[in-house]
């Protein structure tokens, strides 16, 4: 059925689109895009405590995500599956779940979004073309989608609330 959603996302493809598509993963790649907006808000006196927070989170994603669900998982991706389908980008090296663009997308812009409501709402659009950019270039399945948004929350969550935990304990002594 994931190949099925996956293929009919492919009747999306139109010239002008794909390049847009490709822009958007290729800024989710290894979560740079987001690695370089928490290191710009960590400089920032104002907005220091959300960009170690984002750090912080997508620290957990890169753990948990990459390096240890991915292999543990070891799905391939839907581009080794069927390869009928034309890539627009170089055939991915990792396994397809979860999705690492989704994971760090979702983590840093939840983080965003609990610190600054009004940017994190673009944030979280950013996040969401990237995710959708990833099924749109057939190189991750629907859940592999889901499963990194769902890590990338919960990783921010726990980031955040890491954050505020340490605040605490800080205030106390």
């Amino acid at each position: 059925m994931e190949l099925e959603i996956l293929h009919a996302i492919q009747g999306l493809h139109r010239d002008w689109l794909d390049p847009i598509m490709i822009f958007f993963s290729a800024i989710g790649n290894g979560g740079l895009c987001w690695i370089a907006v928490s290191i710009v808000l960590a400089c920032i006196p104002r907005t220091r405590k959300c960009g170690f927070t984002m750090i912080l989170g997508m620290a957990f994603t890169f753990v948990f995500g990459n390096l240890i669900i991915k292999n543990i998982v070891a799905r391939p991706r839907p581009c080794a599956v069927d390869t009928s389908v034309t890539l627009l980008i170089p055939f991915p090296s990792e396994y397809s779940f979860p999705s690492g663009h989704s994971a760090n997308g979702f983590t840093a812009a939840s983080i965003i979004f609990a610190y600054y409501h009004r940017t994190g709402v673009i944030a979280l659009v950013i996040a969401c073309i990237i995710a959708f950019s990833r099924m749109y270039l057939f190189v991750h399945y629907p859940t592999d989608i889901l499963g990194g948004i769902c890590i990338g929350i919960l990783d921010a969550f726990l980031a955040f609330q890491g954050v505020r935990a340490w605040e605490r304990k800080r205030a106390v002594q």
